[in-house]
């Protein structure tokens, strides 16, 4: 458990020792209350007490003394009893298998994707001491610069912040260097030129960091998701009728957030257009060129990691036929 977490589960213990079946707190790394992934999350808790004698307190990002990399850790450690994670990787590295640039391209490849490995997910995440109860999905994630880019050359000599070590073999396979920093650091950092540009989406962090980015290169790296989860000991306290509802209603927002954020997307391509941002399309010939890069990169990615990531793999690209 890390200084963080530690610090966490004193200023819970201040109201809580134990889980109760009752009352629960909930933790999403998203510290903006108007996003679509804390609407959501704010719709569960609601409908839950709603629904069921579960009350669900749901606190935003940095409000707890829980770094987002230990959001899993903290929920196994019965520290908060439930979560939005979407820097579940360190925890549960087997899952990154979905978020391996070029692998998946499109939403229906997601979705055959997603449900091919979910009953992968499940047991990763139990050996955590947690319940995946579901998850939503961001849209594709794109390249914002501060510089001039027509193309994946152009990443050439720039420096790219990244959200995970694949998504950093992407941009050194063009050229770019990879720079990893936390939500937090990335607007100073653009205008300070520590980095040039990020990978996210125009929903996600190009929302609050579009000022600082003018150019955004319309080609799909990867996808980025979010686990829903539950402590396990917390989740067996419940009844078997609250655990039902729960998994019921979480099967029912997670989709509705994802579409949400679908929607945003072509919100925030516009109004980040009409402020001034050039949105560039994707050059012709580079989507094939990053697929021959990058597709033994994935093989590579397995074999280092073992047989469970390589029958993972497998079973991603059977079930998209790649």
């Amino acid at each position: 458990m890390t200084l963080k977490t530690l610090g966490a589960a004193a200023l819970i213990a201040a109201s809580t020792t134990v889980a109760h079946a009752d009352d629960w707190t909930a933790y999403t790394y998203s510290s903006v209350s108007t996003t679509s992934a804390v609407k959501g999350m704010t719709r569960i808790a609601e409908r839950v007490a709603a629904d069921s004698d579960l009350e669900i307190d749901l606190h935003l990002g940095k409000t707890l003394q829980i770094a987002s990399a230990d959001i899993t850790q903290a929920v196994g450690d019965g520290i908060i009893d439930m979560a939005a994670d979407f820097f579940f990787s360190g925890s549960v590295p087997l899952a990154r298998v979905l978020n391996l640039p070029m692998l998946i391209e499109n939403d229906d490849e997601w979705a055959k994707a997603y449900a091919a490995m979910e009953p992968t997910l499940v047991d990763a995440f139990a050996q955590q001491g947690v319940v995946l109860l579901g998850g939503y999905r961001y849209p594709e994630q794109t390249i914002f610069t501060t510089f001039k880019i027509n193309s994946l050359a152009d990443l050439d000599g720039h420096k790219i912040r990244v959200t995970s070590p694949e998504q950093g073999h992407f941009i050194e396979e063009f050229g770019g260097a990879a720079i990893t920093l936390s939500g937090s650091e990335v607007p100073t950092s653009l205008e300070r030129g520590v980095i040039e540009g990020v990978l996210t989406a125009s929903a996600g962090g190009a929302k609050n960091w579009h000022e600082f980015l003018p150019y955004n290169y319309r080609f799909s790296v990867n996808y980025g998701n979010s686990m829903i989860i539950a402590n396990a000991d917390s989740f067996n306290a419940l009844s078997e009728d609250t655990k039902a509802t729960l998994r019921a209603i979480v099967a029912e927002e997670g989709p509705k957030t994802t579409a949400a954020f679908l929607e945003d997307e072509e919100v925030q391509k516009k109004a980040q257009s009409e402020a001034g941002m050039t949105l560039v399309s994707a050059a012709e010939g580079d989507a094939s060129d990053a697929s021959a890069k990058l597709a033994p990169f994935w093989e590579s990615w397995a074999k280092e990691n073992g047989p469970e990531y390589e029958a993972a793999l497998a079973t991603v690209r059977a079930a998209i036929g790649k």
